[in-house]
């Protein structure tokens, strides 16, 4: 099954937060519940991120904001019926292709250590643990935030890192 991967259209915003409720139950099932509040998407549809979605309509969205100068991954989420068909993997090249197109130095993130869709998913992909000496202002700013909202009480968190190297 191919999934064009694109910037999101206005009509695409209104259903990403139902893709990420629905990719969201996975947590549920390893005892991961997130705190009630507006989704990523939501947050990110009003902070002006850059949204790239897969399929038409879309069927996954990566969201894309600047920290500290270079691209940072604020969120992938896919369906919860369509997860593991590599539609994650098509919005990540697409995230990174990008970035690298910007001429960013690489993708930060930050994600759950040790669940395997997220911190082992992303090394498989390019991504290291980021120092702590290494962080930027709006890195530890995002920290700090999560800290705050409670997510860190869910389990480990770790900040990630792939370098790119800029196309021409």
């Amino acid at each position: 099954m191919e999934h064009e991967v694109r910037t999101a259209r206005g009509g695409d915003l209104a259903g990403l937060a139902e893709i990420e409720n629905s990719g969201d139950a996975m947590f549920g099932e390893i005892g991961i519940v997130f705190p009630p509040g507006p989704t990523v998407a939501e947050q990110m549809i009003g902070r002006g991120a850059e949204i790239v979605v897969a399929g038409d309509p879309p069927v996954g969205f990566a969201a894309v904001e600047e920290v500290d100068g270079a691209a940072h991954l604020e969120q992938i989420s896919v369906r919860g019926d369509l997860v593991g068909r590599g539609i994650g993997v098509l919005l990540l090249d697409e995230v990174k292709a990008r970035a690298a197109a910007a001429g960013r130095s690489g993708v930060s993130l930050l994600t759950f250590r040790d669940v395997p869709w997220n911190g082992p998913w992303y090394a498989r992909h390019g991504f290291a643990e980021l120092p702590r000496e290494r962080w930027g202002p709006g890195i530890r700013s995002y920290w700090d935030a999560e800290i705050e909202a409670g997510l860190h009480e869910l389990g480990p968190r770790i900040v990630m890192w792939a370098p790119l190297r800029p196309s021409n």
